[in-house]
């Protein structure tokens, strides 16, 4: 059986590393033997044991907070790769793939990597990923991105991430989560997931609510999962601004800051709509969540969105960075039951076709086999 490692920047567990898990689930142990680098704090590395999978911890910085160099970072890896006889190193991020395409010459098994991002890059930075063997985007969004960048098109394969769609599936509304923020019957739940920073667009939400707010909807509440991961003041500053934007007569008491959950599936089956007001999306998870739990949906028409969902039969798409258009669409559909019943059935039926486990797991495999052959 090949054995393939595979490296992660963070020890946290968001969109890239639950993708990730999704398809360790199936092929570990069935088709390849993994094994994880990835750093000791955070969660990642409890759910990779729960899946058997050992992990090597590594240290992208040193005690005083400075960024390791690409050669000290070589150091924790490449005996490790030397030793315990692998096949092929795996990097989950864009940025783990640029350190695998420099490092390409100390590394004594073929790399490859995952390109997660739709970000503008460096000459460097493109030079660095085509050093490896060959990369996979999540969508032809990405892929078209990257290429017109300079990566070389031969080099990349698009296999789209998948869900557990047993787990994330339709189930009737209990009320529970109304009972645990001690809110009324009536009240209508807008449910939006990510990292909170700018690219998600948690700022156009905030303009978007007092918009709704303004025109009489006083019975919605919008409940904000995720943590902000960033240090940098920017950042700091957003997250406060968010909060903030909240505060105001119009809107006390109406923001929800949950926080990490790890009960995303039973959080979808109590809301009335996912908002996703990201700036940027190469294929956001969260929405392939939503698709399978039966919840409406209305996103920005940004990234690889539009791979995903379709515009008023699985979702309703508007412009990104348009607060006005967002509240309308959100008005629109929780005005219509019967548009509300439709995206939900027409998204449970995309999620089963496109983009279940089992399917992104065939795709994945069948890519690492091929860069075992090239």
């Amino acid at each position: 059986m090949k054995r393939i490692a595979l490296l992660f920047e963070f020890g946290s567990l968001n969109g890239g590393e639950h993708s990730m898990l999704a398809v360790l689930s199936q092929l570990h142990q069935c088709s390849f033997e993994f094994s994880a680098f990835c750093p000791a704090d955070g969660l990642l590395h409890s759910q990779l044991a729960q899946l058997n999978i050992e992990y090597h911890p590594i240290s992208f910085h040193n005690e005083r907070g400075r960024r390791l160099s690409r050669e000290e970072l070589a150091l924790q890896i490449v005996p490790i790769l030397k030793s315990d006889a692998f096949d092929l190193l795996h990097a989950n991020s864009l940025s783990m793939s640029r350190l695998t395409g420099a490092l390409t010459e100390q590394i004594p098994v073929p790399c490859s990597g995952h390109l997660r991002d739709i970000i503008k890059l460096s000459k460097a930075a493109i030079r660095d990923l085509n050093q490896n063997q060959r990369l996979v985007a999540v969508s032809e969004a990405t892929k078209k991105f990257h290429i017109a960048q300079g990566l070389q098109p031969e080099k990349v394969t698009v296999c789209y991430n998948g869900v557990n769609t047993n787990r994330f599936q339709p189930r009737p509304v209990t009320g529970i989560l109304k009972q645990e923020l001690g809110l009324k019957n009536d009240d209508r739940l807008c449910l939006t997931i990510g990292q909170i920073g700018l690219r998600k667009g948690q700022d156009i939400l905030a303009r978007a609510a007092t918009i709704l707010a303004e025109r009489g909807h006083q019975n919605l509440h919008f409940l904000l999962v995720g943590e902000r991961h960033s240090q940098k003041q920017e950042s700091i500053d957003f997250d406060q601004a968010v909060s903030t934007a909240f505060e105001t007569p119009i809107l006390q008491g109406r923001l929800h800051r949950l926080g990490y959950r790890e009960d995303i599936d039973r959080l979808m089956n109590e809301a009335d709509l996912l908002i996703h007001p990201a700036k940027q999306e190469p294929l956001g998870r969260v929405l392939l969540e939503a698709l399978a739990s039966g919840l409406p949906i209305v996103t920005t028409d940004v990234g690889g969105t539009r791979e995903i969902v379709q515009h008023e039969n699985s979702a309703l798409l508007v412009a990104a960075n348009d607060p006005a258009q967002l509240a309308k669409a959100v008005e629109q559909s929780l005005n219509d039951q019967d548009l509300l019943k439709n995206l939900a059935f027409a998204g449970r039926q995309r999620a089963l076709e496109l983009f279940t486990q089992e399917r992104a797991s065939q795709q994945i495999e069948q890519f690492w086999y091929h860069s075992f052959r090239s």
